[in-house]
């Protein structure tokens, strides 16, 4: 049975760098995406022009933009960059011009291009559940966002809370706290 691979993580996008490539509605996706789970992530964008959509965020949002077209400066000083143009000899040009740089790159529908894929996110205060489909299907993603984001209750920060206080009372070592912690979680997922 094939699996999917791929290691999740959280990455602080305040404390990244990070460049768009595109302006067009590629690219305003990956940007609202990304600023939907991160709004406070450093973002700078690179186009010839840019949807109005996409000048209406970056001026609330305080993102750079540069009306012109990539140059492999702009890669400079960055973390990760996403790729969104509608041209695929640049779009695999900044690939290789981000590999040889080291950083992590992700090129919009194109996986072989991909160190990463932007998955459904599902926020509710500290809870973040990321979801992936290997770049599978990116419908079931959604589904599988839409459901939790329904069942997940709304106050599910007051237990995070609750439990981040108790867990700085348990005496003992790392395993006695575990422990504590899973009898009083249990029955979250009793049935």
């Amino acid at each position: 049975m094939e699996r999917n691979n791929l290691y999740p993580i959280f990455l602080k996008m305040h404390a990244l760098e990070v460049l768009i490539v595109g302006g067009g509605h590629v690219a305003l996706e990956k940007l609202t995406f990304l600023l939907k789970s991160s709004p406070t992530a450093n973002i700078t964008m690179v186009a010839p022009s840019f949807k109005d959509e996409v000048l209406t965020i970056a001026k609330a949002y305080h993102i750079k933009l540069f009306h012109l077209a990539y140059e492999e400066s702009f890669l400079c000083d960055k973390d990760l960059a996403i790729v969104a143009t509608d041209r695929p000899e640049v779009n695999h040009q900044i690939y290789k011009d981000a590999k040889r740089r080291n950083l992590l790159v992700n090129v919009a529908d194109t996986p072989e291009l991909c160190d990463f894929y932007l998955g459904g996110i599902v926020t509710k205060g500290h809870v973040k559940i990321a979801i992936s489909t290997n770049g599978k299907s990116p419908t079931t993603a959604k589904r599988l966002r839409q459901f939790f984001e329904a069942v997940i209750p709304e106050d599910i920060n007051h237990m995070v809370q609750n439990l981040n206080a108790y867990r700085k009372t348990i005496k003992g070592n790392f395993e006695a706290k575990v422990s504590a912690l899973n009898k009083i979680t249990e029955n979250l997922i009793q049935k």
